[in-house]
């Protein structure tokens, strides 16, 4: 089935399974003129059954909303996600499309909520990251009259499109690299792995690859909050005051890897000599640092190019798999 045929809840709609006219549908929706309580809630019931979204954009304005294409993204302080962006705004800026983006601070909740204000503008597409999303937006998407894009993963079942690459993948080769190279006693740093999805997978499979090649992991350190510099040098800390032998440590992204990294420099400890590091990500920081940064590259302004380019096609529904690319580096 392809998502993109898929028309959007009308108001007619949901006043018929309301059982009441379209003008009061819209008098609730708009909180003005006279219902009874009991009218409110059947129409209320019908909009969150239906999933739908009240078109914000009429009459001439239309048109415009049909060049917008929205994206509701975890963080802007990571950049991972703002080089999405920049691929795709290029894209999509060259054939008269304008993006529009909001942050959902990797919260589920609050997802739902910014998709349900971008829907309300009648976008030609929504770009989010990941699978993983509330039943509510889900039944929103569904029932919108727009394209769906899900970016940087492929670890599941998509929408409508998806470009991106396995993170169960990305974690099996983590682990694999760090066994090849010898080393039997590796922790794990990382952050929020119940709202980071798809850090959890890659952590998952990183773990399942370890034990099944003999090596159980050793040690992890979670920090409740985003990734950071600071984090990952915090957490490193913790983790080696705990176990301190460990031979090499895993980290969820570069940014933390670089934590690390610094720790390792400003107490002596020598990379990969007493301790190999390994990050996530590719970032060009990576490669100016006095050792370059043993990671995986990921392809992140080539996913935001493709996607918006199947956002301009109206390709058909597909899921593109760019993989990833691992780089050695001098720090494992």
């Amino acid at each position: 089935m392809e998502f993109k045929q898929q028309e959007g809840v009308t108001l007619a709609e949901v006043a018929k399974a309301a059982g009441v006219g379209e003008s009061t549908v819209s008098r609730v929706l708009r909180n003005h003129g006279s219902f009874t309580t009991k009218t409110r809630d059947r129409v209320l019931a019908a909009v969150q059954h239906l999933g739908y979204v009240p078109n914000r954009i009429a009459g001439t304005l239309a048109s415009a909303g049909s060049r917008l294409v929205a994206f509701v993204i975890p963080s802007l302080s990571n950049i991972v996600f703002t080089d999405v962006l920049r691929g795709a705004s290029a894209t999509l800026e060259d054939h008269g499309y304008q993006a529009v983006f909001a942050v959902t601070d990797y919260d589920p909740e609050k997802e739902e909520a910014l998709v349900a204000s971008m829907l309300a503008w009648r976008p030609t597409a929504v770009m989010l990251a990941g699978y993983e999303h509330a039943d509510g937006t889900v039944k929103m998407l569904r029932a919108a009259k727009c394209r769906v894009v899900e970016v940087l993963d492929i670890d599941g079942v998509a929408l409508d499109l998806a470009v991106g690459f396995s993170n169960h993948a990305a974690g099996r080769e983590s682990a694999n690299f760090m066994l090849q190279r010898g080393y039997r006693r590796i922790g794990y740093v990382g952050h929020d792995l119940n709202r980071d999805t798809r850090a959890s997978k890659r952590f998952a499979s990183f773990c399942e690859t370890l034990g099944a090649g003999g090596a159980p992991l050793a040690d992890r350190q979670i920090h409740p909050g985003p990734s950071s510099v600071e984090n990952g040098r915090i957490g490193l800390e913790q983790l080696l005051a705990r176990t301190p032998d460990v031979d090499a440590v895993y980290f969820s992204n570069d940014d933390m890897a670089l934590g690390g990294y610094f720790h390792c420099l400003s107490h002596g400890i020598m990379v990969p000599d007493d301790l190999a590091i390994l990050g996530y990500n590719g970032l060009d920081i990576g490669r100016a640092t006095p050792q370059r940064l043993s990671t995986l590259l990921t392809p992140r302004v080539t996913i935001g190019q493709v996607a918006a380019q199947l956002v301009v096609d109206d390709a058909p529904s597909q899921v593109i798999d760019l993989g990833f690319e691992l780089i050695e580096g001098e720090t494992a």
